[in-house]
């Protein structure tokens, strides 16, 4: 067994959240490695980030790709219990909640690897969420439970998990957040479609919103609503992008559809918007370190925190064109709240135990 930290990383959400890692465990001269499963490849959705990020490339480039739900996690299971026996490391961190970090802590579990899991704790209670099936799986199989907010350590703590395995970090994501904001950019997204006011951002990708039809002509119905209020821009992503335009939403004069954007270039334009109109999760976040009012298209979130103390709401496609009217009427204010302990440490926080624990 080596002394290694090896870091399983695979689709857009995992980036940002291992960077600060990644840096912090550098200034204490861990000895790492990062694996990249293949899971989002596109250059937009991949690449981009270690570029914006100023993230170490991968070591380890699996090339996954898609595929159904258990094709594209068992490859991954396959290629990943390979690189594990190979490299042998003394602990495998593992980041959010998408098919990688499932397929990581399996396989970590079964070869007896001590495994980390950075956003540990988040619940949506929906079963109809793969999303909630990975978290789930992976914070049951977990060593250490890195968690980022209070609600997460309450629902470990409900689930039987031993309290020395988890630590109240706060959240990396942020740190990458901090870090660059100074570097965010929207302006040629802005300048390329005249957008010489308010405007508001969309993003919609969740399988169970954009590949049900029924579902999405209604959240289509709804964000043509709120476009007769205001332009949108919407990022689309590559999942989803056939059914969008089938849905005839581009058609509407104010939905500006463009490809994926990178970190800097998205964050720069949520950061300049009116709105954010969303069914992602980690938008919910940075629109709550960032101030700007969010709407989120699910009838629940596994992040409350940006309810309680950010600027997140939960919405219907009923209700989120009254609930938009009312923010683009009300003078946005100067100050709002932050989750505890966002405050740019997490990672050195994750860092720190992570080398008393291979120290220990």
């Amino acid at each position: 067994m080596s002394d290694l930290v090896l870091h399983v990383t695979g689709a857009r959400p995992n980036f940002p959240k291992a960077a600060p890692v990644v840096k912090a465990l550098a200034r204490h001269g861990l000895a790492q490695k990062i694996v990249h499963t293949g899971q989002h490849y596109d250059d937009n959705m991949s690449a981009v980030f270690f570029r914006d990020l100023e993230l170490p490339y991968p070591d380890i480039n699996l090339g996954i790709g898609s595929g159904s739900h258990a094709v594209q996690t068992a490859k991954m299971m396959t290629a990943l219990e390979e690189t594990f026996e190979q490299e042998r490391p003394a602990l495998v961190m593992v980041y959010g909640d998408v098919n990688s970090t499932v397929a990581a802590a399996l396989v970590a579990a079964k070869l007896g690897v001590r495994f980390a899991h950075v956003e540990a704790g988040l619940r949506s209670f929906d079963w109809t969420m793969p999303e909630e099936i990975n978290r789930v799986v992976t914070d049951r199989l977990s060593d250490l439970l890195f968690a980022t907010s209070v609600d997460a350590v309450a629902h470990l703590a409900r689930e039987g998990v031993d309290p020395d395995r988890i630590h109240f970090v706060g959240n990396p994501m942020i740190d990458t957040l901090l870090a660059h904001r100074h570097r965010f950019d929207g302006s040629r997204v802005v300048q390329e479609f005249g957008l010489d006011g308010a405007y508001g951002v969309v993003t919609l990708h969740r399988p169970g919103n954009v590949d049900e039809p029924g579902v999405l002509a209604e959240l289509v119905a709804a964000v043509r609503g709120v476009a007769d209020q205001v332009p949108l821009v919407l990022p689309v992503h590559p999942r989803g992008r056939a059914r969008l335009e089938e849905s005839g939403l581009f058609e509407h004069p104010n939905v500006h559809a463009t490809d994926p954007l990178g970190y800097l270039e998205f964050l720069g334009l949520v950061a300049g918007s009116a709105l954010v109109v969303t069914d992602s999760g980690g938008i919910q976040e940075e629109t709550t370190v960032l101030g700007v009012p969010c709407f989120t298209l699910r009838p629940n979130t596994e992040r409350p925190v940006t309810i309680t103390d950010g600027t997140n709401m939960l919405v219907t496609p009923a209700s989120v064109g009254g609930a938009v009217a009312a923010s683009l009427a009300t003078e946005r204010g100067t100050t709002w709240p932050v989750p505890p302990l966002w405050d740019g440490s997490a990672g050195e926080r994750i860092a720190r135990i992570v080398a008393a624990e291979l120290a220990g």
